[in-house]
């Protein structure tokens, strides 16, 4: 099964729809989203809605700390997030809400484990950014492969036999495979919202049959989705940066 794995749309719509067209044209025959469905876009309500449908289909959908933020009043973020996360919560429904309160914050499907920041301890939305803390996810993870997101930067982490975790830039559309005899981990990059100076949206392709995986980006209308923003009121430095992918 080709599996489309994506993380952090943050109520950016026109970059989760870039991404679901160019997934279900690749073939993809399931959606696993892995946090932060809303926080920072103009349309939290449509990509909750819209990934709500994805659940009701079969996907595996998991809570982000922006998703867990509107339910709790004691999240403390910095300036522009706490206004973008005040803003959402006035968008959202009760429907919505609940939707984003019950989901989980981790899963497993056989060899495959889905959490959106690492494993250690998911609650405490703890950050892998370098191989140190890839090798603590794993440390706390028993799959063999597990994906995570949360950083808005792609990356690919593996672990020897030994225990040394060593760190690769994936390079888009490029198909790695990932060998039996080490451990993965796969850092998303960000659908709404890319930090790694791209501005295309990002997502990935794991074929669990051959267990290759291949990070992919596509260009969608950011300066609609930064407009949207602008005209909400939301932070300009929300908008601005869409464009470079910061």
């Amino acid at each position: 099964m080709l599996l489309a794995i994506l993380s952090d749309i943050h109520g950016n719509r026109e970059a989760f729809e870039a991404v679901l067209a160019a997934a279900r044209a690749a073939g993809a025959a399931r959606f696993v989203v892995l946090g932060d469905i809303v926080g920072y876009g103009a349309d939290p309500e449509w990509c909750a809605e819209r990934t709500r449908a994805l659940a009701q289909d079969g996907a595996i959908v998991l809570r982000g700390n922006h998703d867990d933020a509107v339910g709790n009043p004691n999240v403390t973020m910095n300036s522009t997030a706490t206004m973008a996360l005040e803003w959402t919560r006035r968008q959202l429904g009760s429907d919505t809400r609940a939707f984003l309160a019950a989901l989980p914050l981790k899963a497993r499907e056989g060899d495959c484990f889905f959490v959106h920041a690492d494993a250690s301890v998911p609650s405490d939305w703890n950050y892998v950014l370098d191989a140190s803390d890839a090798g603590q996810h794993l440390d706390a993870c028993e799959a063999r492969i597990s994906f995570c997101g949360h950083v808005h930067k792609p990356a690919l982490y593996c672990a020897a036999p030994g225990g040394k975790v060593t760190h690769f830039c994936p390079v888009a559309a490029t198909p790695v495979p990932l060998l039996p005899q080490r451990r993965w981990l796969a850092v998303m990059g960000a659908v709404g919202q890319p930090r790694d100076g791209n501005p295309c949206a990002a997502f990935a392709l794991y074929d669990t049959d051959s267990a290759e995986l291949r990070f992919l980006r596509t260009a969608y209308d950011v300066e609609t989705a930064a407009g949207k923003i602008r005209t909400a009121g939301l932070p300009l430095s929300l908008a601005d940066r869409l464009f470079e992918g910061r």
